[in-house]
């Protein structure tokens, strides 16, 4: 039999797609990497994801697991030979089972992010994970990729947020390892070899996630920040104030916002234009009244220290959507005026502010006019370093120009700060040359010996990560 006709005994005949437009799994989020699968595979559960593996290794096939297709580094889209199955997890979209006592739902893989926060909102309870694509990112993609978001300062990336999994092995095994315990000392962290694989290493097809007591209120604040200098002072004194409570701090520059102002002028912005806009988000255990009492208290200490120039608090969700809707709409903005050089960096919060100043001059005095768009997530040290061709420059002409050189000149000023080239987006085939480039000899070895012993026949996702 061939290899198609396995996989329609594993999945049904239906569940097999191999003909007409299939581009809804071959092109990626950005729409920069574009492949051509052997065929698109939608199994329905754990067991008809083992048999496609299965099937995949014994007829010598690469295998491509894809969630909601949103990540950002092309890491889940087939490559352009037409031999590569695609396996696809939209179809394992169960609620297995929330545990209010351990405070932990169990989920399948290709549940959506959103999906997730309502089931535990239903319940009372928080799914904290939250990022601009949660209606159609799942629970399988994000913690393939660690996915961070908005409220890491608080609860940590996806892989903080995962107690265990379930994994259909490169070889076609299932390892069941839903556990929900939060002390578990027994061996090596398999959990932890999977998270942040990319697919490379296995299959998730479940999770057990921790869960936390719905805020009793939050806050939420943008303010006018002359500097970044004065933004991670502020952080400093909303840590001080907050404690805990602070699960947000979101850093965005003039580009940033004035490309949203741009693109979607009927988004009113609450502060004028300048240079610096700090958007800050607490949740509060006591009450509205208190959180409120709290946030204007630190907010005014911060006026008279000089460190904001003005502030608005949000006096309803209504209010507080639409500054998070400000801070989220600027990637789309971002799509809407052209093709930009996109980095997804980490920094210590103590050397964004040099890194920034010397990597603008830089950057300037090399293209006159470039525009850099820097925004993220201050608080945890990931910024969204991204860069624009000067007004009148056909982007795409500028991008084929010069890509490669501003990496360069981005990327080595990273290292020189102490940094990550990847903080929350992962590697993909985007990242990948450059990883074996800036990555020790020793990591790269030990990364090369674990692929070789999940994965020896180089079943999973092959070409990404390494």
């Amino acid at each position: 039999m061939s290899l198609l006709d396995d996989l329609r005994d594993a999945v049904g005949a239906d569940q097999v797609l191999s003909d007409g437009d299939l581009s809804t799994w071959e092109i990626d989020w950005r729409r920069r990497y574009r492949g051509r699968a052997l065929a698109v595979v939608r199994p329905a559960d754990t067991a008809q994801v083992a048999a496609v593996v299965r099937a995949c290794v014994q007829h010598g096939a690469s295998l491509v697991p894809q969630g909601g297709n949103t990540g950002l580094v092309g890491g889940s889209v087939p490559d352009d030979s037409g031999t590569q199955v695609l396996l696809s997890l939209s179809r394992l979209a169960t609620i297995r089972g929330i545990d209010t006592d351990n405070l932990t739902i169990t989920v399948d893989a290709g549940c959506v992010l959103q999906q997730v926060q309502q089931a535990a909102a239903d319940r009372g309870l928080l799914y904290p994970l939250s990022l601009a694509a949660e209606g159609s990112a799942t629970i399988g993609g994000t913690l393939a990729t660690n996915a961070g978001g908005t409220q890491v300062l608080r609860y940590g990336t996806a892989r903080e947020l995962c107690l265990g999994l379930e994994v259909v092995t490169a070889t076609g095994e299932v390892w069941a390892g839903l556990s929900g315990l939060r002390k578990d000392n027994t061996g090596y962290d398999l959990r932890d070899l999977y998270i942040g694989s990319e697919g490379t290493l296995g299959v998730i097809t479940g999770a057990t996630l921790k869960l936390y007591p719905q805020p009793a209120a939050t806050g939420t604040a943008m303010a006018a920040v002359p500097t970044l200098e004065a933004a991670v002072q502020l952080l400093d004194l909303a840590r001080k104030r907050l404690g805990a409570g602070l699960t947000g701090f979101e850093v965005m520059n003039g580009q940033a916002l004035g490309l949203v102002r741009t693109h979607f002028p009927q988004w009113p912005q609450p502060l004028p234009p300048g240079p610096w806009t700090v958007l800050l988000e607490q949740s509060d255990t006591e009450s509205a009244d208190h959180a409120q009492t709290v946030f204007e208290s630190l907010l005014e200490t911060a006026l008279n220290d000089g460190c904001i120039g003005d502030a608005v608090v949000a006096a309803s969700l209504e209010q507080s959507a639409a500054m998070w809707r400000l801070r989220e709409g600027i990637s789309q903005a971002q799509a809407e005026e052209g093709l930009n050089i996109k980095h997804d960096i980490a920094l210590p919060v103590s050397r964004i502010a040099a890194f920034v100043h010397e990597t603008d001059a830089a950057l300037s005095a090399a293209w006159p006019g470039i525009r850099v768009v820097n925004f993220g997530h201050l608080g945890d040290g990931n910024l969204h370093y991204n860069v624009q061709a000067p007004l009148g420059v056909p982007a795409a002409d500028f991008l084929a120009d010069h890509e490669a050189a501003v990496n360069t000149r981005v990327y080595a000023a990273v290292r020189a700060h102490g940094g990550s080239i990847s903080a929350e987006h992962g590697i993909g085939a985007l990242r990948r040359d450059l990883l074996a480039q800036t990555q020790s000899p020793v990591a790269r070895q030990l990364m090369r010996a674990i692929k070789s012993a999940l994965d020896p026949r180089g079943t999973m996702n092959p070409g990404r990560v390494l």
